[in-house]
């Protein structure tokens, strides 16, 4: 499905019914502390509620560095991450709150490579080049897909979001 607001085209892959009974399911598990080290659940506050949101996600570490990618397009998590600059990684009793920082169309296609070729059995679908492709390959549909790097959270930090 692809949406269009503003006069422009965004990216948005809707899940199907079942996918999102299996996201609740998955998120629960992954609340109680289950599933491979890269799941975690993903919490982020509504830009417009407040109200706490909650959704599964895969965390690619590359090259030394956190990053979540949005396979599914300009989902409703990556429009509040966007907007507050924060979110916070659970799993289990464990809570990480951190700032996101989101990649530039420049940045991306090397960290969507290495995110297609590490998890190529749960988004091989969103993506229309194969994994394993190289990252140029990716160049052109960098727009089409938010990529964040995560950050510690400092209250010290003079950019971060929170404190403006």
């Amino acid at each position: 499905m692809l949406c269009v607001m503003k006069d422009q085209k965004i990216h948005f892959v809707a899940p199907s019914p079942i996918e999102r009974l299996f996201s609740r399911v998955f998120g629960a598990l992954v609340g109680l502390g289950l599933g491979f080290p890269h799941n975690y659940q993903l919490e982020v506050r509504g830009r417009r509620s407040g109200r706490l949101y909650s959704t599964p996600v895969d965390v690619l570490v590359h090259r030394g560095k956190r990053f979540l990618v949005a396979g599914r397009g300009e989902t409703q998590w990556v429009r509040n991450a966007r907007a507050s600059g924060r979110v916070t990684l659970r799993k289990g009793r464990r809570r990480e709150e951190l700032r996101v920082r989101a990649l530039g169309d420049g940045e991306k296609p090397e960290v969507m490579k290495a995110y297609l070729d590490r998890f190529k059995l749960t988004v091989q679908r969103y993506f229309p080049v194969a994994a394993g492709s190289p990252a140029e390959d990716l160049r052109p549909l960098a727009p089409r897909y938010p990529v964040f790097e995560l950050r510690a959270a400092s209250p010290a930090d003079p950019q971060d979001p929170a404190r403006r």
